[in-house]
C-alpha cells in the first residue's frame, strides 16, 4: 500500500473540531476500501460530501460475455479498439472474471462535464499512449507514457488529456491492489531487494479547493450499472487530508529488473498483487550471463492461472509477429512457450528492449464480444509454423 502522506491543511488531532475562517466546521470524511479494518485516509471537506440533489436512471454497462469457457491460446489486436470521444464510452472490457476486468480504451476527449467513481473496483490504468493529468480531491497526478495510475475504489476523479491520441490498458480489480508482500518489511516499508522503492511512487500534488455550489454529476459504477448522481457541491472541496489510502502513480520505466546467470522466472517481474491476480512488468534488461545460458523463456505449464501479456514496445525474442498493443492469453491447463526458432535465435543475445505488462489471474478469464471483434484467428496454431 502507499506510504503515509499528507497534503493541505489538517487539524492536530483526528475527529476533533476543525473550523473554517468563518467559524463553521469542516466536514471530516474517513476514506477506506476495506471498512475500518485496513489502510485509510481522512479528508476535510468544505461542505458535507453527502449533498445529493438528483439521481439519473442507471445505465447497464455490464460486459457481454461471448465465451464463458475455453481452452486454447488466444491473441488480440488491442490497437484495433476504435477511438471514442468520451472516456467512459471508450472503455471496452475484453477479458473478465469475477475478480477483475481487463479493459482497453482509446479516449479522445477529457472529462469536463462529469466526474467518475468506480464503487466496485480498484483501477490500474497503464498509459500506453498519451499524457495529461488525473484530478482528484486528493490533488493532481500528472501522467505520461509508461505510467501505472492506481486509483482506489470509491475515489472520485476526472482525467484531462493533452491530446486526442490516447491508448490505455486497464485492470479493474474487485480486491485491493497492493505492493507484493515479499517486497515489504513487517512495518510496511519497501525493502532493499524490491525492484522499486517509495521514491519511485508519485503522490498527488497541487491540491486545489473548489468551494462551489451547483449541479455536479458523479457517474458511479456499481454492479455493472452506471448511475448519474448529482451533488450540490463540487466534489473537490477538500482543504487537506492525510493517510495511506489515495491514488498514486508508478512508472514502468522506474522498475529495476532482477537478472541472473540463468533465466529468471516471471515472479521477478512482479509489480503489484491482489488476492486474485498479480501484475508484472517486463522492461529492458541484460540477459543471463552464464556462458551456456538460453535467454528465451523455457516452456511452462499454466495449471493454476491464466497468463495475459499486453505488449507495449520493443522486440520480443520469444514471440513472432508481435504488434504494439497486442494481447496474448495463455489459459490455465495447457503449456506454452517460445515460438519455433526463437530459442536458438536468442542464444548469444546480450539484452532485450522489450516492454510489456503481464496479468496472471488465479481464476479463468472469459472472452467478451469486444474481444472477439479484435481477435487474431489461428493464433493457437502459431507454434506449428
Amino acid at each position: 500500500m502507499p506510504h503515509y502522506y499528507s497534503l493541505g491543511t489538517i487539524p492536530h488531532k483526528r475527529h476533533t473540531q476543525f473550523r473554517k475562517p468563518d467559524g463553521g466546521l469542516y466536514a471530516e470524511q474517513l476514506f477506506s476500501t476495506e471498512g475500518f479494518s485496513n489502510d485509510y485516509s481522512l479528508l476535510y471537506h468544505t461542505h458535507a460530501p453527502t449533498l445529493i440533489v438528483k439521481c439519473d436512471e442507471p445505465v447497464n454497462v455490464m460486459p457481454k460475455i461471448a465465451e464463458e469457457k475455453m481452452l486454447k491460446h488466444r491473441s488480440f489486436e488491442g490497437f484495433n479498439i476504435k477511438p471514442v470521444a468520451d472516456f467512459l464510452e471508450s472503455r471496452k472490457a475484453v477479458l473478465v472474471n469475477n475478480d477483475c476486468h481487463i479493459v482497453l480504451a482509446a479516449p479522445q476527449q477529457s472529462m469536463t462535464d462529469y466526474f467518475y467513481k468506480n464503487a466496485d473496483a480498484d483501477e490500474m490504468i497503464f498509459v500506453h499512449e498519451g499524457s495529461g493529468v488525473v484530478k482528484t480531491c486528493y490533488g493532481e497526478l500528472p501522467f505520461s507514457y509508461g505510467d501505472y495510475i492506481v486509483i482506489p475504489r470509491g475515489c472520485i476523479y476526472q482525467v484531462h488529456f493533452n491530446s486526442e491520441n490516447n491508448r490505455l490498458f486497464m485492470v479493474e480489480s474487485f480486491t485491493p491492489i497492493r505492493y507484493p508482500k515479499r517486497y515489504l518489511s513487517k512495518y510496511g516499508q519497501l525493502m532493499e531487494h524490491s525492484p522499486y522503492c517509495e521514491r519511485d511512487i508519485r503522490t498527488p500534488q497541487n491540491l486545489q479547493t473548489f468551494d462551489e455550489k451547483g449541479d455536479f454529476v458523479i457517474k458511479t459504477k456499481k454492479k455493472g450499472m452506471l448511475y448519474g448522481i448529482h451533488y450540490g457541491t463540487h466534489p473537490f472541496d477538500v482543504v487537506g487530508w492525510d493517510g495511506y489510502c489515495y491514488p498514486y502513480i508508478f512508472s514502468i520505466h522506474d522498475f529495476e529488473p532482477i537478472t541472473g546467470r540463468v533465466h529468471q522466472p516471471p515472479p521477478v517481474h512482479q509489480t503489484f498483487e491482489t488476492d486474485a491476480f498479480v501484475v508484472c512488468s517486463f522492461v529492458p534488461r541484460l540477459y543471463d550471463y552464464h556462458p551456456e545460458s538460453i535467454p528465451a523463456p523455457y516452456n511452462h505449464s499454466n495449471i493454476d492461472s491464466d497468463e495475459l501479456l499486453y505488449y507495449v514496445d520493443g522486440d520480443f525474442m520469444s514471440r513472432k509477429h508481435v504488434t504494439r498493443g497486442m494481447i496474448t492469453l495463455h489459459p490455465a491447463g495447457i503449456p506454452h512457450g517460445p515460438h519455433p526458432g526463437t530459442v536458438e535465435k536468442s542464444i548469444g543475445a546480450k539484452e532485450t528492449k522489450e516492454l510489456a505488462v503481464m496479468v496472471d489471474t488465479f481464476r479463468p478469464l472469459q472472452l467478451t464480444e469486444a474481444a472477439l471483434e479484435i481477435e487474431n484467428d489461428g493464433y493457437v496454431m502459431s507454434w506449428a509454423e
